[in-house]
């Protein structure tokens, strides 16, 4: 492959509809970490593609904020930016704080061990359905299904329900790619359709509380005060969505990978019993390749990072991609190491307040789906090419055919 140079540098969707641009991220970490990035309309960004200063800028939410500008690249209608900040992941702190322990619980290390038995029995379940031979559409079959089905049983969405909260949440984040949303007001629609069932829902819990995250929201106070509608809208999208489609790629590059590592596939079938294996195979899955490509962050006063200054209100947008490929962290990064230890990836963004609610959720799905299907087949291969979502946003897989045998 030829070796980019500066002036080509183009991190937007079109590239990554292509390929993951580990080429140009190399470039950039080695001549211009904190690198000026056009846009074709509106103001450009500081692309930041090194470990540490990604680190600086997520510890730092009071110099880098969310809530100013949002964590989409491109700059938001103020309408828009009003409902991304009754977000999670579009709060400031302390407001983001406040917020989030609404529903800290339902993701605390204790209670995703107790979902864990209930995760392995769903992930066998879908391995079993698997034909020898047959070829097999993974990300509609298996790499959806699972985390589906798991964040709807704890938001206590009926099973029966699953499809329509997986068709909302392509057609809401899918909205820079043609197979996702067809038209400019599809997403919108699909978003008052999800909120719409969110009001129903959480008019039921109202009246009729269960042990889910939706009753939690709707009984819930934040500093005194109950969850506007909106606000458990806003709240209700972000964990149906997040709980689903980041995890759902994250399998569908796990299967790529133990395609595209044989050695690597065959080590994990001798070791399926191996725990330890298990867990630090994992978490380079995770660095391998993360669902999410970036988070924009705004500066709240004159400012620098990595040395190179930053006015106010302009925006940085950090490449946990490139991060998880920085040779100042990780020996040898292009290698996958099954047993790499450390691995300070930033699969889950970069610390900080807005470190991923779900980090522990998405590890046990990734390694009780792919465990499973290593049990009962350990050879998978490709029946078709992949094809990558055309986003600078979700680092989505859409579409891979597969075959496994014994």
């Amino acid at each position: 492959m030829t070796a980019p140079a500066l002036n080509s540098i183009n991190l937007l969707e079109d590239t990554w509809a292509r390929e993951v641009p580990h080429d140009q991220f190399a470039l950039l970490r080695r001549e211009d970490p904190v690198h000026w990035h056009e846009l074709p309309v509106g103001e450009g960004f500081f692309a930041i593609t090194r470990h540490a200063d990604i680190i600086e800028a997520s510890r730092n939410p009071e110099v880098w904020s969310v809530e100013k500008g949002s964590f989409f690249i491109r700059d938001q209608t103020p309408e828009a930016l009003e409902s991304l900040a009754l977000t999670l992941v579009g709060m400031d702190p302390p407001k983001h704080s406040r917020f989030r322990r609404l529903v800290n619980a339902g993701f605390a290390p204790r209670m995703i061990r107790k979902l864990v038995e209930d995760i392995e029995r769903r992930a066998a379940v879908l391995a079993d359905q698997v034909e020898e031979g047959v070829e097999l559409e993974f990300v509609e079959r298996m790499a959806a299904l699972l985390p589906l089905q798991v964040i709807c049983e704890m938001m206590g969405i009926p099973a029966e329900d699953e499809g329509r909260i997986f068709d909302w949440s392509n057609r809401m984040v899918g909205f820079q790619d043609p197979d996702f949303r067809n038209t400019e007001e599809d997403g919108q629609i699909a978003a008052a359709e999800i909120y719409g069932y969110c009001d129903r829902l959480a008019a039921a819990r109202l009246v009729d509380p269960r042990d889910d995250i939706t009753s939690a929201l709707v009984h819930g106070e934040v500093d005194g005060d109950k969850l506007t509608a909106h606000e458990i809208n806003m709240f209700f999208v972000t964990l149906c969505v997040a709980g689903n489609e980041t995890t759902r790629n994250l399998l569908a590059h796990t299967l790529l990978t133990l395609i595209d590592q044989p050695k690597v596939r065959a080590e994990l079938v001798a070791g399926i019993d191996d725990d330890a294996l298990w867990s630090s195979a994992t978490e380079e899955f995770l660095r391998w390749n993360g669902s999410i490509h970036n988070f924009r962050r705004t500066a709240t006063r004159d400012t620098e990072i990595g040395g190179v200054p930053v006015k106010a209100g302009q925006k940085a947008v950090l490449f946990y991609t490139s991060a998880n490929r920085d040779e100042d962290v990780f020996p040898d990064p292009f290698t996958f190491d099954p047993r790499r230890t450390p691995n300070d990836h930033l699969a889950f963004g970069g610390g900080g307040p807005h470190f991923c609610l779900g980090a522990g959720l998405a590890r046990s799905e990734i390694k009780a789906l792919t465990r499973a299907l290593l049990r009962r087949f350990p050879n998978v291969e490709p029946a078709g090419e992949p094809r990558r979502m055309r986003s600078d946003f979700i680092n989505g897989i859409k579409h891979l055919p597969v075959r496994f045998t014994r």
